[in-house]
C-alpha cells in the first residue's frame, strides 16, 4: 500500500505545473518507483506520465538536460533491475512481494510510449531501457527481448523523422542524442533500416548550428568581450566571466561532451545516404562552420598572441584554466570538389589543430591524407586549390599568428602535392610561399615554419620535372643554408639540409640527367666557405642536437660542421667525383687546427667510408683509395708530412691503418 500511496502522490505532483527544479526533484522518486513496482499497468501509468508531464515539459523551448534525466530515469531503472536480482539472497524464498521478470518488467515500461506523448520522446524511454540493459556489454536481456528493444527504436526514430517540427528543433537534437548513445547498440540490420537522408541534416543541425551544439561557431567571439588586461600588461580570461561560463557550458551539454561518437554517427550517415546532393551540402555545411569559427578567433584578441608568446603575454591562471577549457570545446568518400571542401574545413580549424598537434588524431590524419590522395588525382583541381589558399601576400610573413598560422598549412598541405604540380606552379607557389621564411631561422616564433619551408623547397627541387626550378634555386637555397648558418640554423639543421640538396641533385635522380654539374658547384661552394669559416667552438645553442655520427657531444667550430657536411655529402657522389672530392675533403679535415674537432671529423670520415652508407662500387674505389693511392696517409699525416709520419712509427703493411686511426675499424 505504501508503494501505491507514493505513485500516487508522484503523479499528482508530475501532472501540476510547478518549477523545474522541483521537478526534477520528483525524478529520483520515480526511478526507484519504476523498478520496485510489481503492477505492469501501474509501471505503464508512471512511464507514460514521464513522457507527458507538464512540471517537465510543458515550457520552450525544452533542452537537452532536460531530455537527458528523462532518459537517465529509465536507464537507472533498468540498471537497478539488474542489480536487485543479482543481489537477491536464493535462501530466502518467501516473504517477499512477486516482482516481474525482465520480459515482462521491458514491455509494461515501453506499453507508456504511447500516443500521449510525442514520438521523439518515446526514445527517451527505448534507448533508456536499452542502454541499461545493454550498455558497457552488460548483456541483461534475452536476445528476443533486446532485437524488439532495437526494432522499436529504430521504428520510434523513423516516425519522429517524419514528424519533425522546423520550429522548435528540440526533436531532432533528442533523436540526435538518443542515438548518439545508443547507436554501437544497435546491429547491422535495424542500422540498414535507418532513413539517412532525413537523419543527416537533423545530425548536423544539431551538432553545429543548434544552441545546444556549437552554436554555429559564433561563441568563439564573444569570449573578447571578457578578456580583460591585467597589470602585468598580459591578457587574461577570468573564470568568473559569463563567456567562460558559456564555453564550459558548451563543453558539457550532451551534443558537444559526446562529439568523438557523434562525428562517427555522423560518418556513418554520411556513408549510407541514398541522395549524393546531401554529402554536399553536409560538406559545404561545415566548412561555413569552419570558415565562421576561424573569422571568430580572428576576431578575438588571444588570437594576436602567437602561440610561442602565450607565456610571456597570457595570464598564467587563464594559461593554465580558461583557455585550455577554450580549444577543448574549439577542437572538435569523395569527389575532388569533397576533398577541397575537406582541406578548407582543416585549414580553417588549422589554428586549433597546430596546437594539439594535427597528428595527434588518428581520423584527422586519415581525413587529410584520403583528401589529398584523391586530390592529387585532378592536377588542374590541384592547382586551382593551392591558388585558393595561397599566401595574401607571397614573399612576406605576416605579421598576425592567424595569417602565419595559415601559411603554416599552406607549406604542410602543399608539400604532398608536388609530384603532381607543375614546374611553373611549384615556382610560382610553393618556392614563392617559402623563400620569406627560410631566412627565419633561430627564430622561436617561426620556427615551425622555418622547417615546413626547407621541407617544401626540398620536395620541389626532388621531382624530376623541376629540374630547371631546382637549378634556379638550389643556389639560391644553399647562400641562405650559409646565411643563417651559424648564427640562426643549427649544425644538426645545416648538416641535414645540406645532405638532402645533394642527395637530389646526384644519381639516381633524375636531375642529375639534367643538371649534371651542379653537386660539383655546390660542393665548391661548401668547400670554399669551410677553407675561410671560423675555427672558433660554436656556442652550445647552435650545435643542435646530435646523433651518432653528428659529432656527439664534441664542441665544433663553423670549419669543422662545414668539413663534417661535405663527408656526409660523399656517399652520393659518382665514383669518378669521388676521385676529386675525397683528397678534398682530407684537405679540409687537416685545416682544422684543434685536435679534438679533426679528430671527429676523422672518425666521421672513415664512418663514411666503411659503415655501409656507399654501394659497392663506392666503397671498393674508397678502400682503393685508402689503401694504395696515399688517402691513409693524406687524412692521417696531411699529404707533406706522410712519408715523416711513417718513417716515425715504423714499417706498415700497405693500406694498414696508423695508430691515429680508429681502433676498432680494422
Amino acid at each position: 500500500m505504501a508503494t501505491e500511496r507514493s505513485l500516487g502522490a508522484l503523479l499528482r505532483s508530475l501532472q501540476s505545473p510547478s518549477d523545474l527544479h522541483n521537478a526534477f526533484n520528483l525524478l529520483p522518486t520515480a526511478t526507484s518507483l519504476l523498478s520496485v513496482l510489481s503492477n505492469p499497468l501501474n509501471i505503464t501509468l508512471l512511464a507514460s506520465q514521464l513522457l507527458v508531464s507538464p512540471a517537465i515539459w510543458d515550457r520552450h523551448p525544452v533542452d537537452l538536460h532536460a531530455c537527458r534525466r528523462i532518459l537517465s530515469v529509465f536507464n537507472t531503472a533498468a540498471m537497478a533491475i539488474l542489480q536487485s536480482e543479482a543481489s537477491e539472497d536464493p535462501r530466502i524464498p518467501y516473504g517477499r512481494p512477486r516482482k516481474l521478470d525482465r520480459e515482462q518488467w521491458v514491455k509494461a515500461v515501453v506499453s507508456g510510449a504511447d500516443g500521449k506523448s510525442p514520438r521523439w520522446r518515446h526514445l527517451l524511454l527505448i534507448g533508456g531501457i536499452l542502454l541499461g540493459f545493454e550498455g558497457q556489454d552488460r548483456q541483461g536481456l534475452p536476445w528476443s527481448v533486446r532485437k524488439k528493444l532495437e526494432s522499436a527504436l529504430v521504428t520510434a526514430t523513423q516516425f519522429s523523422l517524419e514528424e519533425l517540427d522546423l520550429q522548435d528543433e528540440t526533436d531532432g537534437r533528442c533523436i540526435t542524442m538518443v542515438l548518439n548513445y545508443s547507436f554501437q547498440l544497435l546491429s547491422d540490420q535495424e542500422r540498414s533500416r535507418i532513413d539517412y537522408d532525413r537523419l543527416l541534416p537533423v545530425l548536423i543541425r544539431a551538432a553545429y548550428l543548434s544552441p545546444e551544439g556549437l552554436e554555429g561557431g559564433y561563441f568563439l567571439g564573444t569570449v573578447d568581450t571578457d578578456i580583460v588586461q591585467t597589470a602585468g600588461k598580459r591578457f587574461a580570461w577570468p573564470p568568473q566571466s559569463p563567456t567562460f561560463q558559456k564555453v564550459t557550458g558548451i563543453s558539457s551539454s550532451p551534443l558537444v561532451s559526446g562529439l568523438g561518437p557523434l562525428s562517427r554517427l555522423i560518418a556513418h550517415a554520411i556513408e549510407n545516404v541514398r541522395e549524393p546532393a546531401l554529402v554536399t551540402q553536409t560538406v559545404d555545411q561545415i566548412a561555413d562552420f569552419v570558415r565562421t569559427l576561424m573569422v571568430q578567433w580572428r576576431q578575438n584578441k588571444l588570437s594576436e598572441v602567437d602561440k610561442a608568446e602565450e607565456a610571456e603575454f597570457l595570464d598564467p591562471e587563464s594559461l593554465e584554466n580558461t583557455i585550455p577549457s577554450l580549444w577543448n570545446c574549439s577542437g572538435i568518400v569523395c569527389a575532388p570538389y569533397l576533398s577541397m571542401q575537406a582541406l578548407h574545413i582543416l585549414r580553417n580549424l588549422y589554428f586549433i589543430s597546430s596546437r594539439i598537434g594535427p597528428n595527434s588524431s588518428s581520423q584527422h590524419t586519415f581525413v587529410a591524407l584520403a583528401a589529398v590522395d584523391i586530390l592529387t588525382q585532378y592536377p588542374d583541381l590541384t592547382e586551382n586549390f593551392l591558388t585558393s589558399i595561397k599566401p595574401h601576400e607571397l614573399g612576406h610573413i605576416p605579421e598576425h599568428p592567424v595569417e602565419r598560422c595559415l601559411d603554416l598549412f599552406f607549406l604542410n598541405t602543399s608539400e604532398h602535392f608536388t609530384p603532381v604540380l607543375s614546374p611553373k606552379c611549384a615556382e610560382d607557389l610553393l618556392i614563392q610561399a617559402a623563400l620569406p621564411y627560410l631566412p627565419a631561422g633561430g627564430n622561436n616564433h617561426l620556427l615551425e615554419i622555418f622547417e615546413a619551408a626547407h621541407s617544401v623547397v626540398l620536395a620541389v627541387c626532388a621531382i624530376a620535372n623541376n629540374a630547371d626550378v631546382a637549378a634556379k634555386h638550389l643556389p639560391f637555397y644553399i647562400d641562405n643554408l650559409f646565411a643563417v648558418f651559424p648564427t640562426n640554423l643549427s649544425a644538426r639543421q645545416f648538416r641535414l639540409a645540406f645532405k638532402t640538396v645533394l642527395q637530389v641533385t646526384t644519381p639516381p635522380s633524375p636531375i642529375a640527367n639534367r643538371q649534371p654539374l651542379l653537386p660539383s658547384i655546390l660542393l665548391e661552394v661548401l668547400y670554399d666557405r669551410a677553407l675561410h669559416a671560423s675555427d672558433t667552438a660554436l656556442p652550445p645553442s647552435a650545435q643542435g642536437t646530435t646523433g651518432p655520427d653528428m659529432g656527439k657531444t664534441i664542441p665544433l667550430s663553423e670549419q669543422a660542421v662545414l668539413t663534417l657536411a661535405l663527408i656526409d655529402s660523399l656517399s652520393f657522389l659518382r665514383v669518378e667525383e669521388l676521385d676529386e672530392w675525397l683528397p678534398l675533403a682530407a684537405n679540409l679535415i687537416n685545416v682544422i687546427s684543434a685536435p679534438e674537432m679533426r679528430k671527429a671529423c676523422v672518425e666521421r670520415f672513415w664512418d663514411a667510408l666503411s659503415n655501409g652508407e656507399m654501394d659497392v662500387q663506392r666503397a671498393h674505389y674508397c678502400v682503393t683509395w685508402w689503401s694504395t693511392k696515399g688517402g691513409r696517409e693524406l687524412v692521417l699525416f696531411g699529404g707533406e708530412n706522410a712519408q715523416v709520419e711513417d718513417q716515425a712509427q715504423g714499417a706498415f703493411m700497405s693500406g694498414a691503418v696508423g695508430g691515429a686511426a680508429p681502433e676498432s675499424k680494422l
